[in-house]
């Protein structure tokens, strides 16, 4: 099976590449994320990925473009509603390279952390399934979320403390302050 792989940064496609490398598929990656801000974040991931699957002699399709403007457009008064967004946004822009290079199938890296929404990404990648006509490959590969870790420390790879978003990263560095601690 030809499968095309979005993938959200270097650390997050090293458990879930090799899987699917065990199970014979012909693997390109993907890279589109216009939800990592700032722009120093966002070129940081972008060369991680780069370096590394250069090492690993792996097919990496870069749509390299900084859309803060529109990611946010399609956020603001939606902000609970952000990651769902954020996942449309990019596994249609997956299933549409998929699509054109007639891949059997297409797949996140989202589906490696246990940060987020499966069944959201789930639910998303077969919608676009259906409006696309190209197939979404589910698998949780959360299992593998220790042993992911570990190798990308052992690669020295760039490991970020947040999703990309300006939002989770305000949620990183805020304290949660609760109704009664409010003014």
């Amino acid at each position: 099976m030809k499968l095309l792989i979005h993938i959200c940064c270097a650390p997050c496609f090293i458990y879930p590449y090799q899987v699917l490398q065990e199970k014979n598929y012909d693997l390109f990656g993907f890279f589109f994320n216009p939800n990592i801000h700032p722009y120093q974040e966002y070129i940081r991931r972008l060369k991680t990925l780069q370096n590394w699957s250069k090492d690993q002699n792996i097919k990496i399709i870069y749509k390299d473009e900084y859309l803060l403007e529109e990611f946010l457009r399609g956020v603001v008064y939606r902000e609970n509603e952000r990651c769902l967004f954020c996942y449309y946004l990019r596994l249609k822009a997956t299933a549409q390279i998929a699509l054109k290079g007639k891949f059997d199938a297409f797949t996140t890296t989202l589906l490696y952390s246990k940060f987020q929404k499966h069944e959201a990404i789930a639910k998303i990648g077969a919608e676009i399934e259906k409006e696309c006509g190209v197939v979404f490959y589910y698998q949780d590969f959360r299992k593998g979320w220790k042993e992911g870790i570990m190798r990308s420390k052992k690669s020295g790879l760039y490991r970020q403390q947040y999703c990309g978003c300006i939002y989770s990263e305000k949620e990183r560095y805020m304290p949660k302050v609760n109704n009664e601690q409010k003014h």
